[in-house]
């Protein structure tokens, strides 16, 4: 009968602990079959396996709402294997940890403390303790829901904090949404991997929405039905944080805002036997980030057809995409800014203001105005009052406006700037400050040569100036940015090595900083370079006139004495074979990032072969030819070797082979041939690469003399998993099958016969649609031996070998 008196304890202490207790001490613990409950009933914690998963994970949930509904996960990224023991209790240092049998699962992590308990509080908190003092929250790391009596902060104990998704309803591993707070804007972003996929509007104030219920104040920028909701909401903006709380003014009620799956943020009330959605952002095509490209608004009314319509000044980037129903590439300037004379403002009343505001402070509206005005890079200001007409926070844009929307329900006016000398005076918003007395024609004239030779002075003390730079036919001229080599000489601090950033076959790359702390890289051409004006040239007719999120943007140039110079979008992640093939810096490319920068490159890719308005072949792609910028955004760079090809055109030949080996196809290789197939075959060596962590041209791999060989002979073998990086394999539920998928796209890209390679078109389908056919693929083209001299094999071409750093 001792067998049935342990039942009897264990049962009691089950009942115990489900019933009344809602600590957790050093001598007590919960194990997989346990839950506390706090204090008013409102909330559980225990182990769960939710829908078919083979995990357990120690999680919140809702107590008293009979659907389980679980509001916070500890282990989400390690769970406890089902059928293993599990249990939540304090170490021996005073943290919450979970354990699996002996091996460590989850802890609260916290540094130099003892004697602990914790508790659950009853509005969902488990609160690490010693004594009065509060040592952990877990709303300080929260997972996809936010709940009331939570501050969700940019800056909690030195993080920032962020929700994400859920992979799908039945899987609490992390998804590829996120939610966080921009401070330096004053807003609320959604990020898709890498990508921004949706933002709130700009907060410049402390804004305290109470009007009734949830959303009217339009905190995410859209508005909501009146469910007569009795809450609120508000954005707080500190000197060292913004936060974001909300509130209810009633008890009675379940409510939570949840990150979803599918990459909506949404406001949940329990009604009765299901959680009713009130409210969900993005829902419109509006609400999706830059969905009409730059200097366009996005229209949300019925009646707007098309959707997108560009700013007054502006007009459609490419008229053939915009006529098909393609925006992404927005609006162009009509007409470049003069600075003085014909400069007006457009007003656009009740909008969703721009990404990337930037705060003046507290100063005068007709500060505000003027100040914006008599910055030449200023492009549109906006701004909000704070007490009096008299006093406003005052926001200006220094760049494209992007992601900006009507009908949303807002107060915010936004005042764009344009060219417009002949129609100015009839538009309402106009220069107050424009002086209005008449003078005779002779002082009007010196006057204005007067103007223009200080303005000269003035923007070129500022390092640049606007200038139309002739390449090719006269209609192929195009808009640049022209720096002076003083400008260029102050921003490296004269090309310093401290701001050297690397250094190839062309030259040498620097950091810069350009008037108003902007960061650049400065690529300076070497007199040595292989690459000499052709090159250069080139690279500006191309890369002037395309504008992709996943191409790398030309910001300007220098060509003065004997320098050529290049100015870019600084990239603060460099290239992506310093990450691939280090191995201190490829732990951290987890499976996400990889599978989004092999996405990212083929829609930039495809961008060149099909939807730019130049049809480019690049001919160069390569690890150290992808740049990453702050979010691990892939750009492709290096246009110095690319070719623009004819609509109608297919292929064509050169006697001058330039590229990289082990990233040249075959038919380029050997004959000169180069075609949109030979990015193709580049494109799918990188996958590779991705993919296996390793690098094309290394040394025999396994005994094999190119990754092309190896990655052939194990696919065929059907041992696809073994060519995955060990550092990403198996790390989440669907990596090693994505992963495996991505290897047989990559061998499909480099198979030997031009013909049966994929376009990027279909490539990018493959990658991105799960239900897509991938077929098997063909031999692929293996790399010549290394050992064979180059004359015996390019006899009749000139081969450049590009050195392995970036360009």
């Amino acid at each position: 009968m001792e067998w049935l008196y342990v039942v009897l304890i264990i049962s009691s202490s089950v009942l115990h602990l489900s019933k009344s207790q809602n600590t957790i001490t050093a001598t007590n613990s919960i194990t997989s079959n346990q839950t506390i409950i706090s204090a008013g009933s409102t909330f559980a914690l225990g182990f769960f396996s939710p829908g078919n998963s083979t995990g357990s994970y120690l999680g919140i949930s809702f107590n008293t709402i009979p659907k389980q509904t679980v509001i916070w996960v500890a282990n989400r990224a390690s769970p406890v294997p089902k059928g293993s023991p599990s249990i939540l209790t304090l170490s021996e240092d005073g943290n919450l940890v979970v354990l699996s049998g002996k091996e460590l699962v989850w802890t609260s992590n916290v540094s130099d403390i003892n004697s602990t308990d914790a508790v659950l509080l009853d509005n969902g908190n488990l609160v690490l303790r010693h004594g009065k003092d509060e040592l952990w929250h877990s709303f300080d790391h929260p997972t996809d829901t936010f709940l009331a009596d939570m501050k969700f902060s940019s800056n909690r104990n030195g993080q920032q904090m962020c929700l994400k998704s859920w992979v799908d309803d039945e899987n609490p591993l992390p998804g590829i949404f996120s939610l966080g707070i921009d401070p330096v804007h004053h807003q609320v972003y959604i990020w898709k991997g890498g990508e921004r996929y949706w933002r709130s509007n700009v907060y410049a104030t402390n804004l305290t929405f109470d009007s009734g219920f949830i959303g009217d104040g339009s905190w995410f920028g859209n508005r909501v039905m009146d469910t007569g909701f009795p809450g609120y909401i508000s954005y707080v903006i500190k000197d060292d944080e913004d936060y974001v709380l909300y509130d209810i003014s009633t008890n009675s009620m379940s409510t939570r805002f949840t990150l979803v799956p599918g990459g909506q943020i949404e406001l949940q009330v329990w009604m009765k036997t299901t959680w009713n959605v009130v409210w969900q952002s993005p829902r419109a095509t509006c609400d999706f980030y830059g969905y009409c490209g730059p200097f366009t608004i996005c229209c949300k009314t019925n009646e707007s057809i098309p959707a997108c319509k560009c700013m007054t000044g502006f007009q459609p980037k490419s008229q053939n995409e915009w006529s098909a129903g393609n925006w992404t590439g927005g609006c162009v300037r009509i007409k470049a800014l003069s600075c003085d004379t014909g400069d007006v403002f457009s007003v656009y009343e009740g909008v969703k203001l721009p990404d990337h505001a930037v705060s003046i402070g507290k100063i005068s509206l007709s500060d505000c105005e003027s100040g914006c005005f008599s910055n030449c890079s200023c492009t549109a200001y906006a701004y909000e009052n704070v007490t009096n007409e008299l006093t406003i926070i005052c926001l200006n844009w220094f760049r494209e406006l992007v992601d900006t929307s009507s009908d949303d329900f807002t107060l915010h006016n936004l005042y764009v700037r344009f060219l417009d000398k002949i129609h100015a005076n009839n538009f309402t918003h106009k220069r107050k400050f424009r002086n209005k007395v008449a003078v005779t024609v002779a002082i009007v004239s010196v006057g204005m040569l007067l103007i223009s030779i200080f303005e000269r002075i003035r923007r070129e003390l500022l390092g640049y100036d606007s200038m139309s730079t002739s390449i090719g036919d006269a209609h192929n001229s195009i808009e640049l940015v022209s720096f002076s080599l003083r400008s260029v000489l102050e921003a490296t601090g004269s090309f310093s090595v401290e701001n050297k950033l690397g250094e190839g076959g062309f030259g040498s790359v620097y950091k810069g900083s350009l008037p108003g702390n902007r960061e650049v890289a400065v690529k300076r051409l070497s007199a040595r370079s292989s690459q000499g004006r052709e090159e250069f040239m080139n690279e500006l007719r191309i890369i002037a006139k395309l504008q992709h999120k996943n191409l790398v943007r030309l910001l300007g140039c220098c060509v003065e004495e004997d320098e050529k110079i290049l100015l870019y979008e600084y990239m603060p992640n460099r290239s992506l074979d310093k990450f691939l093939f280090d191995p201190s810096e490829s732990v951290n490319l987890d499976w996400s990032k990889r599978f989004n920068i092999i996405e990212g490159v083929a829609q930039g890719l495809l961008y060149l072969h099909k939807y730019s308005r130049l049809r480019v072949i690049h001919r160069d792609l390569k690890a150290s030819n992808v740049l990453l910028d702050q979010m691990m955004t892939p750009k492709i760079s290096d246009f110095g070797l690319a070719r623009i090809f004819g609509m109608n055109q297919t292929q064509d030949k050169t006697n001058r082979v330039v590229g990289t080996y082990g990233y040249m196809a075959p038919e380029y290789a050997l004959h000169g041939r180069f075609s949109e197939k030979s990015d193709v075959f580049s494109f799918g060596v990188l996958l590779l690469e991705i993919v296996t962590g390793k690098r094309s041209t290394s040394n025999y791999i396994e005994g094999f003399l190119t990754i092309l060989e190896w990655a052939w002979k194990r696919w065929m073998e059907g041992r696809g998993l073994e060519l995955i990086d060990p550092l990403i394999r198996g790390t989440c539920s669907n990596a090693d099958q994505q992963a495996v998928k991505c290897i047989n796209v990559g061998l499909l890209c480099i198979q030997e016969i031009m013909s049966d390679r994929p376009t990027m078109s279909e490539v990018v389908v493959m990658l991105i649609n799960e239900n897509a056919t991938v077929p098997s693929p063909k031999k692929p083209a293996f790399t010549l031996n290394r050992s064979a001299p180059a004359s015996s094999r390019f006899s009749n071409n000139e081969v450049t070998v590009t050195n392995l750093g970036p360009r």
